[in-house]
Parts: C-alpha cells; structure tokens; sequence
C-alpha cells in the first residue's frame, strides 16, 4: 500500500494532520453524548496507519477550551491533544471535524501553506433548515471558511453533497464511514467487567429499545414506535416492553403526548419514556431487539453496536447491506411484520446473522487496509491539486 506526496509536501516528508474535536471548558464530557467524538477517535485511528501521515493530533476546539479540559474525556485517545495555537504552527492538514473552526484561523492557516479539510458526518442541510425556519439557535456551519475539500459520508450523497459544494463553494468528496467496537468494550469494561455484550437467545417476549435522538427530523422515534405498535396489535403477546430512549424532553409536550397516549403500547402499559444512556449500558439489561428509523441519515453507529452484539435490527437503511431486518422508508406496517418475522427466525439463525454482521462490520475498521488507503489518497490528492 504505496502513496507517493507531491513534492508540494513540507520536507516531503509525511504529513503531521489533526482532527478538531470539541472540548467544553470545564470538561464533564462524554464519548456516548453523540457520535461524532467517537468518529473522531476512529479517524485518528486510521490516519495513525497512514504512510503519508507522519503524526497525528486531536486539536481541543471550542470556546476557551484547553487540552486540559478534555484529560478525562479523552483519557484513552491514541495520539496526543493541542490547542488551536499549536496546531496553527504545527499541522500540514487540518480536518474540521467535531468542533468547528473559525474563518480567520483557516485563512490563517491556508496562507502559510496549510491544507483545510471539513468533514461532515451529520446531515446540516436539515439542521441547518430547522435552526433558520425554527428558530433555534444559530450555528457556524456557513461561515465563509475557505475550505480545500469537504468530505462527507454516502448516507448525504443526496441531500448533503449538493448543497455543500454550492454553499461551501469548494469540492465534496465521499469518504467511508468509520466504526470500531473500541469504545463499546471500554465502556462495557467500566460499566459491567466480565460480561459479554451480546444478545440473549430464546426469550419467551422481546422487549425493544428505540434509541432515536429525537433532536432533529432525521433520527425520531415516531416510526419506530408505530412498528411496535403494528407488531403489538396483531400480536399483543410479543412484546414485553418498549423502551423509547431520548424523550423526556418530549414528555410534557402536548403534541407527542396525544400522539402516544392514542397508541395501544401506551394504553397497554408496556411502553416507557426514558432519558438518554450509553448502549452498552441499556442493550445488556434492558433490550433485546433494536428498532430504529432514519430519514436521509442511513449510517448510524446505534446499528453498528446492535449488529456487533447479534442482536435483532429492525431498520429501514440501504447502507448497511443484508444485515438487521429491513423495512422500507416510513412504512411502519412493514415494519411491524419484519419485527414479527425477527421475533420468529432470528433465534433459530442467529449464528448466520453473526456471521453477516460482523463480515459487514469489517468493512467499517478505521485500521482496514481498504479504508486506510481511500483516506490516504484523498489526503494525498490536497497536494496533487
């Protein structure tokens, strides 16, 4: 695996790259608050792999922040954290990633040779929609940085990509989504030590965990828990429980109050509103079948964890290949029969669901050859150009 540098490159020696995660001041942060940290971590994995990359850094990015900051929030991270002031002298490439970098430090930094990259890993053409027609609160995401390339994954092909490449007014680039059980197993060594994350067969009811963050219209739980709701009417048997993660928020809202309080899962008893906690926590004691919902966002690390585990997925993605039980976009009718025929096959096959997942899984590591070498030639290709 050979990738040779332009003579563009410093000293043509291999390239010193940092990925901008951001750290609060005051720290108290979390790996599992959202995924973008952890795509991080597994970002930093990959480029330490690299042969055009001679050092790899996170940089402590947000307001006031410090390394000192993020010493228990990324106590386990494989290279070492800098400051933006450091990075501005230090780094070849910067990636974008977690916290966002302001305007005058890009031009900065692209003036004394710097190469700037911003990676997208979630969808901003609907956050950036909901923040101006809703009112929330304004974000930084069209800033007029003058970027190098934008990457981003396959699941924004669609909605992202054009509008990053007007808007940002710079080329877009498709990248492989990242994913490794690293953090899951850490967090299943701090929370439960000496047990498995894995699925527990032959169960008389499931009970199902709905894991929406429901802080965005992409990711909601209102067609996974009209899933259950089909399952739950045709067979009220089934189902033990349903667990609707991420919220409480939402409780004393009077629209997604009426919206439960009509749903035989809710009549019945059997579905709770819960607030929001680590996977490996919750899948362990709590769950035993995933079901999930996503709207132009088809790559999600909730799935990844699930499928590690051998536990049943009932999803609607196209990007994750013939793993997990899969319905169609919004039909949650559909969704309810596959639910049903999971609960009917999955543990008579769960050695071949294994077997799937975890060939699919393969294809996620940051320290795969194949990924290795697509993030390679694109670091590659800032110079070439």
């Amino acid at each position: 695996m050979t990738t040779t540098l332009s003579p563009q490159a410093p000293g043509g020696r291999g390239l010193r790259v940092g990925v901008s995660i951001f750290v609060r001041k005051g720290g108290g942060q979390s790996m599992w608050e959202n995924g973008i940290f952890q795509n991080c971590l597994f970002l930093v994995m990959l480029l330490m792999r690299s042969p055009v990359v001679s050092e790899t850094f996170l940089v402590a990015g947000g307001s006031d922040a410090t390394p000192e900051d993020a010493k228990d929030f990324l106590a386990g991270a494989p290279v070492p954290i800098i400051d933006m002031n450091e990075a501005a002298s230090k780094l070849d490439v910067m990636i974008e990633m977690s916290a966002q970098l302001a305007k005058e430090w890009v031009v900065a930094f692209r003036e004394r040779g710097g190469k700037i990259v911003s990676m997208r890993v979630g969808n901003d053409y609907v956050i950036d929609i909901e923040r101006m027609i809703f009112d929330r609160p304004q974000g930084l995401l069209i800033s007029g940085a003058p970027y190098h390339e934008v990457w981003t994954l396959a699941e924004y092909e669609r909605s992202c990509k054009p509008y990053y490449q007007s808007a940002f007014r710079a080329p877009v680039r498709l990248m492989p989504h990242l994913w490794s059980p690293l953090v899951l197993e850490r967090e299943m060594a701090r929370q439960r030590p000496g047990q498995r994350f894995e699925y527990q067969p032959w169960k008389r009811r499931w009970r199902a965990g709905i894991f929406e963050p429901n802080i965005c219209m992409v990711k909601t739980s209102f067609i996974p828990m009209l899933v259950c709701e089909a399952v739950h009417r045709k067979n009220a048997d089934l189902l033990e429980q349903v667990s609707v993660y991420n919220t409480l928020h939402l409780k004393e809202h009077t629209g997604f109050s009426n919206f439960a309080l009509n749903l035989d899962i809710v009549r019945h008893g059997i579905a709770t509103f819960e607030g929001r906690f680590p996977v490996a926590e919750v899948l362990t004691r709590n769950v035993d079948v995933v079901v999930s919902h996503h709207w132009e966002n088809a790559q999600n690390y909730v799935y990844y964890e699930a499928l590690y585990g051998g536990y049943p997925l009932i999803h609607n993605s196209h990007l994750i290949g013939n793993c997990g039980y899969r319905y169609h976009e919004f039909d949650c009718e559909e969704g309810g029969r596959v639910l049903n025929q999971a609960f009917v096959e999955h543990d008579r096959n769960l050695a071949d669901y294994r077997a799937t997942a975890n060939a699919f899984l393969r294809t996620l590591d940051p320290e795969s050859e194949e990924n290795v070498r697509t993030y390679g030639e694109a670091l590659a290709a800032l110079y070439a150009n």
